[in-house]
C-alpha cells in the first residue's frame, strides 16, 4: 500500500509539474502575441502599463476584474472619448502588462494609490474617473482618498455594498498563499479555457457576446497564472472593501453618474446601483433597461453620453474648456437630480 501511494503521489506531481510548465509556456506566448500597446511608469515596484490617447480634459479608465485596458478599446468607447478628452487607460496591478508585487495586499485603496501616483507623474489633476465593475472600487477609493484630484465620477456596473457571493467562496483557495499559486499555475488555466464561453455569456447576458469581443479580446493573456491569481485575490477582497467604503459614501461631494444594466446577472441592479443612488446626494442614476453587465459594449454611445453628462456637471464645456465647478446640486428630501439620457 505505501508503495502504491508513493507511486500515485509521484504520478500526480509529474502531471502537475508538466501542466505548470505548459501553462507557463502558454503565458509567455500570450505575452508575445499581445504585446504592450501603451507605455510604462515605474511606481514603487509596480511597472504600470498605461495608454494615453486624445487631447482635452483628463479622463481615466479603470477596467473590471479579469479584464485589461483592451476591454475599453474593443468596446469602442476609448476612441470615442479620445475625440474630446485626454484619455488615460491603465492595466491595474496584476492585469494586462502591469505586474503585481507580492510585497503588499492589493486592495482597491492600494491600487488607487498607484494610479494616483501615476496621475501625479503625468501632471494630471481633477480627472474624470470612470470605473467598470471591480474598477468602480478603485475609482471610489481615488475619490475618497484624493478628492481634490477627482473632478467627477462615472461608475459602470459596480458593486458598492456587501452581499453574500458564491464567487467569493470559490475564489478563496486560488487567492490563498502557496495553494493559490499551485492552483493558478496548474488547474485554473485549464478550467478557465473550459468555462470561458459560459463566463462570457453570463457577462453579456441577456445580450449575445459581440463578435468583436470574441475575436479581439486577448483571452490567453487573461488566462495566465499570474492574472488568474490576481483575479481571485480581487474577488475575495471585493466584499470587505465594499463594506468599508459604504461607511464613507457621505464623504463624496463631486458629481457622480451611476450607470448599470437592469438585467445584470453578476451584480444586482437594485441592491447595488439603485441603492447607491439613494445614498448619495450628488448622483444621477442612468439605468440601461434590459442590459447586462457589459454596458460599455452593448450601448457604448449611451455610456459616452453619461460620461459627457458627468463632465458637464463638473463644469467641463462641450469644447473641453474647463469652467468653474458648479455649485453642489441641492435637492429636497427624497428628490434626486434627474438623468437627461434616454432610457
Amino acid at each position: 500500500m505505501p508503495t502504491r501511494l508513493g507511486g500515485a503521489a509521484l504520478t500526480a506531481a509529474v502531471i502537475l509539474g508538466t501542466t505548470a510548465l505548459v501553462n507557463a509556456r502558454r503565458a509567455r506566448q500570450a505575452e508575445r502575441d499581445t504585446p504592450p500597446i501603451g507605455r510604462f511608469l515605474d511606481i514603487e515596484g509596480v511597472r504600470l502599463h498605461y495608454l494615453e490617447r486624445g487631447e482635452g480634459p483628463p479622463l481615466v479608465l479603470l477596467h473590471g476584474n479579469g479584464a485589461m485596458m483592451q476591454d475599453f478599446e474593443i468596446s469602442g468607447i476609448l476612441d470615442q472619448l479620445a475625440q474630446g478628452y485626454r484619455v488615460i487607460a491603465v492595466d491595474r496591478p496584476g492585469f494586462g502588462h502591469t505586474n503585481r508585487p507580492r510585497s503588499q495586499s492589493w486592495t482597491p485603496a492600494a491600487q488607487a494609490g498607484v494610479v494616483h501616483k501615476a496621475l501625479v507623474h503625468l501632471d494630471i489633476q481633477q480627472a474624470i474617473v470612470v470605473g467598470h465593475s471591480w474598477g468602480t472600487l478603485v475609482a471610489l477609493s481615488l475619490a475618497l482618498d484624493h478628492p481634490a484630484d477627482v473632478r467627477s465620477l462615472v461608475l459602470l456596473s459596480g458593486y458598492y455594498f456587501p452581499t453574500f457571493r458564491a464567487d467569493v467562496l470559490t475564489s478563496l483557495p486560488s487567492a490563498a498563499p502557496i495553494i493559490g499559486d499551485l492552483l493558478s499555475s496548474t488547474v485554473a488555466p485549464l478550467l478557465g479555457r473550459a468555462m470561458r464561453s459560459r463566463v462570457f455569456r453570463k457577462l453579456f447576458a441577456p445580450a449575445a457576446v459581440p463578435p468583436r469581443f470574441r475575436a479581439e479580446f486577448p483571452i490567453e493573456l487573461s488566462l495566465r497564472p499570474s492574472q488568474l491569481k490576481a483575479s481571485a485575490e480581487d474577488t475575495v477582497s471585493m466584499t470587505p472593501s465594499a463594506a468599508a467604503f459604504a461607511k464613507r459614501y457621505d464623504e463624496l461631494k463631486m458629481p457622480i453618474v451611476i450607470m448599470a444594466g437592469t438585467e445584470d446577472r453578476l451584480v444586482d441592479f437594485a441592491r447595488q446601483s439603485g441603492r447607491l443612488d439613494e445614498v448619495l446626494a450628488e448622483s444621477t442614476l442612468v439605468p440601461f433597461e434590459g442590459a447586462g453587465h457589459m454596458i460599455h459594449h452593448s450601448a457604448p454611445e449611451k455610456v459616452v453620453d453619461g460620461i459627457k453628462l458627468a463632465a458637464s456637471r463638473a463644469g467641463i464645456a462641450e469644447n473641453g474648456q474647463l469652467l468653474p465647478m458648479q455649485q453642489p446640486i441641492t435637492v429636497d428630501a427624497g428628490q434626486k437630480p434627474e438623468a437627461v439620457l434616454a432610457a
